[in-house]
């Protein structure tokens, strides 16, 4: 392939082959790179982050009475009862049945799941 200054120069002036070699390749605008970048940042970021999100969302709606659950304080009860108007959950914390209100969102984790439903 002849270079740009071949043809530039070459014996006649006919400007066409130059123009040719002067136009913009699809891959070399900054474009593409910029829109691979997004493309891939949002598989590994967004994407993952909804699927937690959907996880959590499901382990949240599907918590029942008896259940063992983690909260974002650290602190692991079993769940006596569940506000369904309020969005909250009662924990007993062993080992003196201490009663602790949390709101659902406050649950991060399922330790175990009710031994009726096993």
């Amino acid at each position: 392939m002849r270079s740009l200054l071949e043809v530039t120069f070459s014996a006649g002036s006919n400007p066409a082959p130059a123009l040719f070699l002067l136009q913009a390749n699809p891959l070399s605008t900054p474009f593409v790179p910029i829109i691979l970048m997004v493309v891939i940042f949002y598989l590994v970021l967004f994407l993952p982050m909804r699927r937690r999100q959907k996880k959590t969302d499901e382990m949240l709606r599907n918590l029942q009475n008896g259940d063992r659950v983690v909260t974002n304080g650290g602190v692991i009860g079993t769940i006596v009862s569940l506000g369904e108007k309020d969005n909250t959950v009662s924990l007993i914390v062993r080992p003196d049945n201490v009663k602790i209100h949390f709101s659902r969102g406050a649950v991060t984790a399922l330790l175990s799941q009710n031994e009726e439903k096993k």
